[in-house]
């Protein structure tokens, strides 16, 4: 989305700040700015910061100043321990605001997780993309703002896509939707629906239907989370088409808990593992998969590297609190093509 030149300025911005102090879009008058809103929890947002973190690194003595508005989406996400360390954890050099009260984000009128804006020189909006993607033609209108302070300006190359499903060609299918298990916005498809706001038995058997999904054993149900309370087996279940599958979880009151990951009643296979899974052997001698929750945070649960129709068992100990399902479906055909040749 291109914004003609001189028509939109852009609001002061500013209070709580990592790796700078408090800037000001008027200090930043003679650059171009790249104002990056983003969550630590958002797989969309996740996917695009190696993006942002590269450009920051290319252009920043070149006139290109960029500051990460995080803004959340659930309560613990507003606290700064929190997003300091998903700061740490993303290795995010360029300076970042708070925007947990959404001033920010109610000031560009913004509505969606990731979104970019390039402001140029004079503190116009020119630029702005929703989503994921566009990373070639954002760093074109970066460029091209540069060039409007300085056309004798040395720039690099446009970076290279740094995932396979980023290059040009790859196909990206439509994914189950986002799936909240909080009853303020959640989708249960247990008969009767949620307890709310209370501690209660759940039981489940039969088929799963799209879009929602089933809980067994004692659970409390809150407008934001599900979680797994007291003694005895604790599961979700659900159906799903994309090609991987990411949860937002925490452990309100406890230090840590896991969650054993089952995928069309198997554990996962070593080839279906993202940085988060870990396995080990039962007694009985079988290989388990599972994640290990320790912060509040996004988790990759499941990778299959190919888009496909699945279904999904947690079994969950005491502690766990389930937030939001997502899932991604771009893949690269060439690279699915042969990994299936190696295996064949």
């Amino acid at each position: 989305m291109r914004v003609d030149k001189g028509k939109v300025r852009a609001p002061e911005i500013g209070r709580v700040w990592f790796n700078s102090a408090p800037l000001s879009f008027r200090q930043l008058r003679g650059r171009v700015v790249l104002v990056d809103f983003w969550d630590y929890t958002c797989v969309n947002c996740i996917r695009t910061l190696p993006y942002v973190q590269a450009w920051h690194e290319q252009y920043n003595e070149k006139g290109l100043t960029v500051i990460g508005v995080h803004t959340p989406e659930f309560t613990f996400a507003q606290y700064e321990s929190n997003v300091e360390r998903g700061i740490r954890e993303f290795g995010l050099t360029y300076p970042i605001v708070i925007d947990s009260n959404r001033e920010i984000w109610t000031a560009f009128a913004n509505r969606y997780w990731p979104s970019k804006y390039l402001l140029d020189k004079d503190g116009y909006l020119r630029y702005g993309h929703f989503g994921e993607g566009a990373y070639g033609e954002t760093e074109r209108v970066i460029q091209e703002l540069l060039r409007e302070i300085d056309p004798a300006v040395s720039l690099p190359e446009i970076m290279d896509p740094v995932r396979e499903e980023d290059h040009t060609g790859a196909v990206c299918y439509r994914p189950s939707g986002e799936l909240y298990l909080g009853n303020r916005r959640g989708r249960i498809g247990n008969e009767g629906g949620f307890r709310e706001d209370q501690i209660a038995n759940y039981d489940f058997s039969g088929s799963l239907e799209d879009n929602f999904f089933y809980a067994s054993g004692r659970w409390a149900s809150t407008a934001e989370y599900f979680e797994a309370v007291e003694d005895g087996p604790h599961s979700l279940r659900l159906k799903y088409e994309a090609s991987a599958v990411n949860l937002v979880m925490a452990c309100p009151h406890a230090e840590s808990a896991e969650v054993v990951i089952l995928q069309d009643g198997k554990p996962l296979a070593m080839s279906q593992a993202t940085r988060d899974t870990q396995f080990r052997k039962t007694k009985t001698g079988d290989q388990e998969s599972y994640v290990t929750v320790d912060s509040p945070r996004m988790y990759f649960l499941i990778d299959n590297r190919e888009f496909g129709a699945h279904e999904i068992e947690l079994r969950c100990s005491a502690g766990i609190a389930a937030f939001a399902f997502t899932f991604t479906s771009c893949v690269d055909p060439v690279a699915t093509a042969l990994r299936s040749a190696e295996t064949a």
